[in-house]
């Protein structure tokens, strides 16, 4: 009587259960800086239409917007996060996946949800390691590939900054001695600070970023719930920033509200951070938008008693209507439950139109009927603030049987200009240039 059902019993009870709730909104009135919010839709059991990884098959590749091309970079990877570009265009990638989180979730919903994440290619197991990919002849294919570091424990965030590499672990920010040109670092990892983590860590990736002058690390961090279900104690220095000094081995709460963020990126015209951020689930295909937005020292932006500003969530007990008070609305909505987890501004020369906006890597929904993101799109901007509709930049990670063949995740410009992408279920870096003439 104790056991768990089974898969396909489970998913029936689901369906029965949840399978007449999706979307009522076109899912272009969730993005943009004015998003749709309509009122919150219950369920007995989330809404779970995750698309079951396939993979690509030989020759195959995402589809590039008009006038631009993608070929891969480097395959056979496993499972890649987040990409850092090297002074001398080496590629930094990080493979890893979920660690050990043996206290997230009990009972049936957390059962469906983590088969959910297997059936989409995650939570099988992290490589743990960060590999070097180079591209000595400049023809766009990596023909080198290193393990560069090895024996990290879910590593996510990546930063340069002089002749030090930090790399922002699960649970630590590590450093370790750069030598540009270097296929392999073998010097342990030296803890500059620890961070949020523990046997739930709901949210496990930590994004890292330097400051302009490098004096400064800034580390995202995710909630341990969806909205607090397992208090309020168990969030501390969670959902959201902390700054971090690396000399002095000391952090603070930079910004708070943030439920997911990732994606950590400086605003080339106005030098604010910016930060891609994954709202929370189970209210509705429409609701919440994902977003990214300017982060201010010190701001509050919702998580978890309120969403977009003021709009109070009810299912949070007791209610804090003091930080509601206070929670900053967003600047730019990314799209209901897209998963938007990597963000760069573009500053190269090579794919001109895009100078000056954001790319977006959005991971793709599992809480949404029907799906969203899956897809790379491109936001511009116009004196340091979005100025327009999103474009879709990669698509096509989705077969025509609702399948994903590949995943976005990071996004970064290499040395020429080029887009990179790290596409964890295709295990691949893909690259997008201007189309060549025929």
């Amino acid at each position: 009587m104790n056991r768990l059902p089974t898969l396909p019993l489970t998913l029936a009870l689901c369906v029965a259960l949840v399978g007449c709730e999706k979307a009522t909104l076109p899912i272009a009135d969730s993005y943009g800086p004015q998003p749709r919010l309509p009122e919150p839709a219950s369920s007995l059991l989330p809404t779970v239409n995750i698309a079951k990884a396939r993979g690509w098959a030989e020759g195959q590749t995402p589809v590039a917007a008009q006038g631009l091309q993608v070929q891969a970079f480097a395959q056979g990877l496993e499972h890649p996060r987040t990409l850092l570009v090297l002074p001398n265009g080496d590629i930094l990638v990080a493979e890893t996946d979920a660690p050990p989180k043996p206290d997230d979730g009990s009972g049936v919903k957390a059962w469906l949800t983590k088969k959910a994440m297997q059936r989409a290619g995650s939570g099988l197991g992290s490589a743990n390691r960060i590999t070097l990919l180079r591209d000595a002849d400049g023809d766009g294919v990596a023909e080198v590939k290193s393990a560069y570091i090895e024996g990290l424990n879910s590593p996510f965030g990546m930063a340069l900054v002089g002749n030090t590499l930090y790399v922002a672990n699960t649970d630590a920010v590590l450093s370790f001695p750069y030598r540009e040109g270097a296929l392999r670092i073998d010097e342990p990892g030296k803890k500059i600070v620890d961070l949020p983590a523990g046997s739930i860590n709901h949210h496990w990736t930590k994004d890292l970023v330097a400051s302009r002058d490098g004096s400064l690390l800034y580390v995202s961090v995710g909630s341990n719930s969806n909205v607090a279900e397992n208090g309020i104690d168990a969030e501390r220095d969670r959902a959201g920033i902390l700054e971090v000094d690396p000399v002095r081995g000391t952090s603070r709460l930079f910004a708070a509200g943030l439920r997911n963020p990732n994606g950590l990126a400086w605003q080339p015209e106005s030098g604010e951070l910016w930060v891609a951020v994954n709202e929370r689930d189970e209210i509705g295909s429409d609701l919440v938008p994902d977003y990214m937005t300017s982060v201010k020292s010190g701001g509050f932006y919702g998580w978890p008693y309120s969403y977009y500003g003021q709009h109070v969530d009810s299912r949070v007990q007791p209610p804090r209507p003091d930080l509601v008070a206070k929670a900053i609305v967003p600047d730019y909505a990314l799209g209901a439950h897209t998963a938007s987890l990597g963000l760069t501004f573009y500053q190269g020369d090579l794919l001109k139109r895009y100078s000056g906006g954001a790319f977006v890597g959005q991971h793709g929904s599992w809480n949404r009927e029907p799906r969203s993101g899956y897809k790379v799109v491109y936001v511009p901007f116009a004196n340091g603030r979005p100025a327009g509709p999103p474009e879709d930049v990669l698509s096509g990670f989705l077969s025509d049987d609702g399948e994903a063949l590949g995943r976005p995740v990071g996004v970064a410009t290499d040395k020429r200009g080029a887009l990179l992408v790290a596409d964890d279920v295709g295990d691949t870096v893909w690259r997008v240039t201007p189309q060549t003439p025929q």
